[in-house]
């Protein structure tokens, strides 16, 4: 092992499912959703048995479960009913660290000798947080969080092996989980028993840290933290602050002047210490986690959720006057892999231009709204609404479904250049007003003649084309979708995307 690096840690992680859900006290025997956005950020045990899931469009969602529950997320809401989880998990070990509410880790090892072992070391955190959570140790973070959610200990030097028969998709790396199943490695033992040097050469840094984590270790070896000792952000506020707001603002100020001192060290961050103490002497401190590197926005967002905790949590337990200072120190850093840039730029091109547009999206979250601003990612699917996913600007860019074929029904090129959302509700009927079906095998019962969208005058249809039936998921009566897709020509000129399904249509795009 070398100098400065540390061991893979023991450690039990907590975890509640579906936390937004839960924090927000609805009931998880009736149809929910919380969105982030438009997507599905989170869903309760009932819908997930009408077939709703994480990462659905709202649209998508209620189609497949009608009586849904749609509500808006609340972060505020989520870390103000985790804050009396901590604060129990910090009566039974000071270092607990929270990678976000609903999840959490503290190390084993001085708390389970003082309780007498691991099982026992469970019994206790079980009792402080009312049972109401999955509980599991092992060694490594990912192996720990994989043991909670099947609430199990793994005892000590097995982590590799409780690891082996998982799939890979566990590894939260949809390219490269894909990759590794069309080579045949489907299960984390297979990534696992690959040659480093071989893994390295072949998947670059990221198929490095998913074999890490495949073997049981940590994503990272953990850098000597002297130097990030060094790297310290904190500023005095004078007036003290009371304002979640205005703390936020200043907070994405320290986090971009870290992360600034990190990038020129080389060193990524993956844990660090949030402190906040007010004029009167009243402190707050917490250990955040992130997968991978903190940028300066998720940093900025993790301070966020604590003060908002701290200063709109429960009355006894909100400080008595404004914070007066506000202090972030990288408490485990790893050696960075730098920036590597491309080939064909120059010092003065679109590098500086990347860099320049990086810091007005940073400023403008600052300003709006973690949430508020977000980048398109591509993605698969067979209708426009599947082809893009909202990702907020910093986060890592999940590609969720396969975006290159085979999508059976998928629409052929070209494709509209306005997606509908929500769509426009339509109806397509013939010559003499009967309006157009559409049979079991896909076939309609006569040739569409005439469109009007949203109650509006028909329109003459000129030309047409069609149709592309969809047929997903059969064989679940509950998730079952069946519809067919038409591109439709009015008379006025102008071409769309029409889809028909269960006695209805509707447009879905616009061509330009």
């Amino acid at each position: 092992m070398a100098a400065g690096m540390s061991r893979t840690p023991r450690l039990l992680t907590l975890w509640c499912p579906d936390w937004p859900v839960v924090a927000l006290d609805l009931d998880p025997d009736v149809p929910a959703a919380v969105l982030a956005g438009e997507d599905v950020f989170a869903c309760s045990r009932a819908a997930r048995a009408e077939g709703v899931r994480r990462g659905l469009r709202r649209r998508e969602a209620q189609r497949r479960c009608p009586d849904v529950r749609i509500v808006e997320r609340d972060e505020a809401a989520e870390v103000r009913a985790f804050e009396p989880v901590v604060n129990a998990l910090e009566a039974v070990c000071p270092t607990v660290e929270v990678s976000r509410p609903g999840l959490c880790a503290l190390p084993t090892k001085g708390p389970a000798r003082y309780f007498g072992g691991d099982e026992a070391l469970v019994h206790v955190v079980a009792e402080a947080t009312h049972d109401a959570y999955r509980i599991g140790i092992a060694d490594g973070r990912f192996a720990s969080a994989q043991a909670a959610r099947r609430g199990i200990v793994v005892p000590q030097g097995k982590s590799a092996a409780f690891l082996a028969p998982l799939p890979v998709d566990l590894l939260d790396r949809p390219a490269l989980a894909d990759l590794f199943a069309r080579l045949g490695l489907r299960t984390l033992g297979g990534v696992a028993a690959l040659p480093s040097r071989q893994v390295a050469s072949r998947f670059g840094a990221e198929g490095i840290a998913a074999h890490r984590l495949a073997r049981g270790l940590d994503e990272h070896l953990v850098a000597s933290r002297a130097t990030a000792r060094e790297i310290v952000a904190e500023e005095v506020l004078d007036p003290p602050v009371e304002s979640v707001e205005q703390l936020a603002f200043v907070a994405k100020r320290l986090a971009d002047t870290l992360a600034a001192e990190l990038a020129a060290h080389v060193l990524g961050c993956a844990r660090v210490l949030i402190e906040a103490e007010t004029e009167t002497g009243e402190k707050r401190s917490r250990l955040w986690r992130y997968d991978g590197a903190f940028t300066a926005t998720a940093m900025a967002q993790r301070v966020r959720w604590q003060v908002a905790g701290w200063l709109e949590g429960p009355a006894a337990e909100r400080p008595s006057s404004g914070v007066a200072r506000l202090r972030l120190t990288p408490d485990e850093v790893h050696r960075g892999a730098g920036q590597q840039l491309r080939l064909f730029d120059d010092a003065t091109g679109s590098v500086e231009a990347d860099e320049r547009a990086a810091t007005v999206m940073a400023r403008l979250q600052g300003l709006l709204g973690f949430d508020a601003v977000n980048l398109a990612v591509l993605s698969g699917g067979r209708g426009p609404a599947e082809w893009a996913r909202l990702v907020p600007w910093g986060e890592p860019r999940p590609t969720p479904y396969d975006a290159t074929p085979p999508w059976p029904g998928r629409l052929p090129a070209p494709h509209p250049t306005v997606v509908h959302d929500p769509v426009l509700p339509a109806r397509v009927v013939d010559g003499t007003g009967t309006d157009v079906l559409l049979d079991e095998h896909g076939t309609i019962s006569v040739a569409p003649q005439r469109l009007s969208i949203r109650g509006g005058r028909p329109v003459a249809i000129t030309a047409w084309a069609g149709p592309w039936p969809v047929q997903e998921r059969w064989w679940d009566p509950a998730a079952h979708v069946s519809l067919a897709r038409f591109q439709i020509v009015t008379a006025d000129g102008v071409a769309r995307l029409v889809a028909t399904g269960e006695g209805r249509w509707w447009v879905e795009g616009t061509y330009d």
